[in-house]
């Protein structure tokens, strides 16, 4: 019997990682891929439709936020890998049309220009001025041609005080105002509440929220495209009612747990022998991830200690 035809559950590029020895398929069920769906589509869109926006005094921003683990991170890497820098033979520069920097642990300004810095490859300075770090920034976001900035875990801001957060605010206003580009910020529901402190900031951004999942038939295509792309030997059943309603009551519908969770379950159908994914290969025995060890500790009737921050 062919590759084909053995694996004809599987769509034909990844039938052949199902002919893998079972450490190598494991290896490859733990590697880290893009798994496109709705709501990263539609924010992907928004993205490239800021990028292409042209200069004005006023630039439109956009802040994507969610539950922790909803996929603002690989959104924006996502984003990130379709514009890739590329080097110039004239000008020795590496065009950068999107720059990505994460919001230091602490709002400070410096940091702040620091991060940019280093996400454009420039070393790091010893010395100098606020001043000085922050005209070095902007000239080095001109000199590569930046065409937006992206700043992730916004909502780390709010470590500061109320007085770091305001100069912070006022920090990546300035640079939307002096480069006439669009900056679009990624973090939780408390992002949100941070940009809202800012009326002049506030008004200019789009939020787009990403929503958990429902149990419903966009869920069962996540499922589905699962089904087709898992290098096990025999055809999987994750849309059933039960399996469905099992993935979605363990994860809570929050996509990084779904996606370890199915991760786990399906590096457990190889070991076993098993091959397939199930309803019962999300039961009580399952070993479940750390994330979502909130949801297994609830199932099980046990206080849920608060967390602290987010």
């Amino acid at each position: 019997m062919t590759e084909d035809n053995a694996f004809a559950h599987l769509d034909p590029a990844y039938r052949r990682f199902a002919a893998l020895p079972d450490d190598e398929r494991i290896a490859w069920i733990r590697a880290d891929r893009w798994i496109g769906f709705e709501q990263s589509g539609a924010a992907l869109a928004r993205l490239e439709n800021l990028l292409t926006y042209p200069p004005r005094d006023r630039m439109p921003c956009l802040l994507i936020y969610g539950e922790t683990g909803m996929g603002k991170t690989k959104i924006v890497r996502k984003f990130e890998r379709d514009h890739p820098p590329k080097f110039s033979q004239v000008t020795g520069v590496d065009h950068r049309p999107v720059v990505v920097a994460q919001v230091p642990s602490e709002p400070i300004e410096r940091d702040l220009y620091r991060e940019l810095m280093a996400s454009m490859g420039a070393p790091a300075m010893v010395g100098g001025t606020l001043a000085r770090e922050k005209d070095i920034c902007r000239s080095l976001l001109r000199t590569v041609g930046a065409k937006m900035i992206i700043l992730d875990e916004v909502n780390g801001m709010l470590a500061g005080t109320f007085r770091q957060q305001r100069i912070f605010l006022n920090a990546i206003r300035f640079l939307a105002n002096d480069l006439r580009i669009p900056l679009v910020c990624a973090g939780t529901d408390l992002a949100r509440q941070a940009l809202l402190t800012d009326a002049q900031l506030a008004e200019r951004f789009e939020a787009f929220h990403l929503k958990p999942w429902q149990n419903d038939a966009a869920f069962a295509g996540l499922l589905k495209s699962f089904e087709r792309i898992l290098p096990l030997r025999s055809a999987s059943d994750l849309i059933s009612g039960e399996a469905r309603e099992r993935i979605h009551k363990q994860t809570s519908g929050v996509t990084a747990r779904i996606f370890r969770l199915i991760e786990t379950a399906t590096e457990d159908a190889v070991q076993s022998g098993k091959e397939r994914l199930d309803a019962h290969s999300f039961g009580d025995n399952l070993v479940l991830p750390l994330v979502s060890m909130t949801q297994t500790v609830r199932r099980r009737g046990k206080r849920v200690p608060q967390r602290v921050g987010a």
